[in-house]
């Protein structure tokens, strides 16, 4: 199997080197940067440089950039790409991205699959990708149909190696709906509740919870300003509703209304019970 890989940042490095760890897997990749092109192929992460030549050759191409960079890189090479080659993107949002590239690529013949391995660190680069990132992590699929059995199969056979746990499979408009909540909200809420002033006197005063609520607000403020503007509605419904409950709360200790904060709690501790369970 020979997989090509654009972009060798966290995940894209991630990618490879998982990739690298099974037989008879040839991995090329290539970064914007040419030094990380250089020392992933030194690391022994990528065989060889992604080229116009050799990508012909290729299984899959995985598609690790931004929103932006994946459209522009499809639009770049649409015409370069060969009959039925399957190309995957690993980018956080969908909605642009496969509305934009799924007419493009049934034009040219080739198979374009939204992708999204549901991993990552709030540590960005290639120095930090590590083989085992997506092991028994989700991958959700956003395909052109859902009736093309065998392009589905094909696109679990060329993950398959990667190490993923679990393959959903569903539409760019309700992956961007979904991820505003699970993803781009607690990246936003940590990264304004790290500004706080009291943030800088918690040392000796902290535990789980506040490294637990913290850890996403060391991010990469480009990638993660593009993912919120690309989805920008559903983020700013979801944070009207978390406004709605802040405000909810706020006005109980105002008024110094015990039942009533005590309600709003119950409500929000019976909540996280339906939906993952005690």
């Amino acid at each position: 199997m020979r997989i090509g890989i654009v972009g060798l940042g966290l995940i894209g490095g991630s990618l490879a080197k998982a990739y690298k760890r099974r037989e008879g897997v040839t991995v090329l990749g290539v970064d914007q940067d040419a030094s990380i092109t250089a020392f992933a192929q030194m690391a022994e992460a990528i065989d060889d440089a992604l080229t116009v030549e050799n990508m012909v050759s290729c299984d899959v191409i995985l598609l690790a950039t931004y929103p932006v960079g994946v459209v522009e890189w499809v639009k770049a090479h649409a015409k370069q790409l060969p009959q039925e080659m399957l190309v995957i993107d690993c980018s956080g949002t969908k909605a642009t991205i496969c509305e934009t590239l799924f007419p493009i690529a049934k034009e040219h013949g080739f198979h374009f699959v939204g992708g999204h391995p549901m991993a990552g660190t709030h540590q960005s680069g290639f120095k930090y990708s590590v083989e085992d990132l997506f092991d028994g992590a989700p991958m959700v699929i956003v395909p052109p149909t859902f009736d093309d059995i065998r392009l589905l199969e094909r696109v679990k056979a060329v993950l398959a190696p990667i190490g993923f746990g679990h393959f959903s499979y569903t539409t760019a408009k309700e992956h961007d709906e979904l991820i505003a909540f699970t993803s781009q909200m607690p990246h936003l809420i940590s990264n304004g509740f790290i500004k706080s002033p009291t943030a800088k006197r918690h040392q000796g005063y902290s535990a789980g919870s506040y490294k637990d609520l913290t850890r996403v607000a060391w991010l990469n403020p480009e990638m993660w300003a593009e993912l919120f503007l690309e989805n920008k509605a559903y983020l700013l419904q979801e944070m009207e509703t978390f406004m709605a409950a802040i405000t909810a709360y706020k006005e109980a200790i105002e008024q110094d209304d015990e039942q009533q904060l005590i309600a709003l709690l119950d409500a929000g501790r019976q909540c996280k019970k339906e939906v993952d369970g005690p």
